[in-house]
């Protein structure tokens, strides 16, 4: 259960411009680093800080969050560990609008997760 929490809310990250406007695919690195940096990503139970570094940190329904994450080929690749626990390596496209960002899992293809920038 811990496991598929923290997946679907492993890191989905939105920014755009319109609350009509449809979410927009963050295509590189420095895209991504310009819509992060300064910013945690919050959902309910969930405050991650993802640095420009390449470093993940936070909270996630009560247990520590960590990991690392690099830019690959258009997609957000991360290593996390949620409390304790390896949820492994993802690539992950990254879309954003507004004050959110959305990470959907397997580059595109699975799970997604949404977070408010704060």
């Amino acid at each position: 259960m811990r496991l598929t929490f923290l997946m679907t809310a492993s890191i989905a990250l939105v920014i755009g411009t319109s609350a009509a406007a449809e979410f927009t695919k963050v295509d590189s690195e420095a895209q991504f680093v310009s819509l992060i940096s300064g910013k945690e990503l919050r959902r309910p139970f969930v405050k991650l800080e993802v640095s420009p570094e390449g470093e993940i940190s936070g909270i996630g329904a009560a247990w520590a969050v960590s990991g690392n994450w690099t830019w690959r080929e258009g997609y957000f690749c991360r290593d996390l560990f949620w409390g304790g626990d390896a949820l492994g390596y993802n690539c992950q496209e990254v879309q954003a609008k507004d004050n959110r960002i959305k990470f959907t899992s397997d580059k595109g293809a699975g799970d997604s997760a949404e977070f408010r920038l704060k």
